[in-house]
């Protein structure tokens, strides 16, 4: 029986809804999740069995396999898990308020304003700069040019279909001038900034984990919170305005929490691109259309993607290292033709 658990505030009102199937699908997903992260942690040029590494992450492996999960593949990981989570949510808010399966966060400008700004950062900077500054430059680089959009669509409000068009407009002319900028660049830069644009968390650190985990633990509970804003949006404007609810500051504060997790993805991890498209679709195939339990599941989905991802393209190809943002793409690719075929004549 698929009965309703309600969630409520202090005050009694309901914050939001969730089937009891999407609790089983949630703790199902979370098992195959934990199961495929530890699995992961032991596969590389160093095998280590699942018993190995749960003896080593409690402080009892031998120094070489604390050295191999605690400083090479665990933050590696958990970037991993992080960064599949923040564009999965970031895509089921962009594709909840813009009423568009279609849509990612590279519909707005957010991935091409940071592959922009970090490609820059590269070119020009990256000798008088310390590197680790490059997340810094990739994160205000989304921002700066998600403002922008927003203040272009800007007309008595801003309507999903000119965000769309907008945002198209801006990533275009942001990736040509990326790609100017490649061009131009010396070989070194050229070669460092094509592997950040295809995507992948080789050498992540904890640094980078402390960095990223912030954004994660607060907007996606945040974005959860007003779920019921996506609900009420799909609806239409005309009949949010109606049910009393101020849709343009939803609308704003929505998408400043995608925005906010899809710059501080791709920043860590580069230009991943297909996350954000794909996992909201088979979230919404598991549990339905409800966003109390949509986010929470298509956050599990897409950490489970990327974990894969990057473990089969660090362990099938050895000793090369291939970008995880490869994969992603192969597998995005095939299936964002497939949305287009299906959804042709709406």
């Amino acid at each position: 029986m698929n009965r309703l658990i309600v969630f409520r505030s202090k005050k009694g009102r309901v914050s939001f809804l969730v089937h009891k199937r999407t609790v089983t699908v949630f703790a199902a997903l979370a098992l195959l999740t934990f199961a495929v992260f530890v699995t992961g942690i032991g596969l590389g040029n160093t095998s280590i069995s699942p018993v190995d590494v749960f003896r080593t992450m409690m402080g009892q492996g031998t120094a070489e396999q604390e050295m191999v999960i605690g400083t090479l593949r665990l933050p590696r990981i958990i970037a991993a898990v992080l960064v599949g989570a923040a564009l999965s949510v970031s895509g089921s808010i962009l594709q909840g308020i813009v009423r568009n399966p279609l849509a990612s966060p590279e519909i707005v400008g957010i991935t091409g304003g940071a592959s922009f700004a970090a490609v820059a950062f590269i070119t020009y900077l990256a000798g008088a700069v310390s590197i680790k500054w490059l997340p810094v430059a990739a994160f205000m680089g989304a921002g700066l040019v998600s403002v922008a959009v927003y203040l272009l669509a800007w007309s008595k409000g801003v309507t999903p279909i000119r965000l769309v068009l907008i945002g198209i407009g801006i990533s275009a002319a942001t990736g040509s001038l990326t790609m100017l900028m490649i061009t131009l660049s010396p070989i070194t830069a050229a070669s460092r900034a094509y592997i950040w644009l295809t995507g992948s968390i080789y050498g992540a650190s904890w640094e980078q984990v402390y960095m990223l985990l912030p954004w994660v633990a607060v907007l996606i509970p945040l974005a959860l919170l007003y779920s019921r804003n996506v609900n009420v949006q799909g609806l239409g404007d005309d009949v949010a305005k109606g049910l009393g609810a101020p849709v343009q500051l939803h609308r704003f504060i929505l998408l400043f929490i995608s925005v906010a997790l899809a710059g501080s993805a791709v920043a860590v991890a580069g230009a991943i691109g297909f996350i954000g498209l794909i996992a909201p679709h088979i979230a919404r195939s598991l549990v339905g259309p409800t966003f109390g339990g949509l986010i929470p599941v298509a956050a599990l989905i897409g950490s489970l993607m990327l974990v894969i991802a990057d473990t089969v393209a660090r362990t099938v190809f050895l000793p090369l290292d291939i970008p995880a943002g490869v994969l992603t793409a192969g597998v995005g690719a095939p299936f964002f033709i497939y949305l287009l075929y299906r959804n042709r004549h709406q």
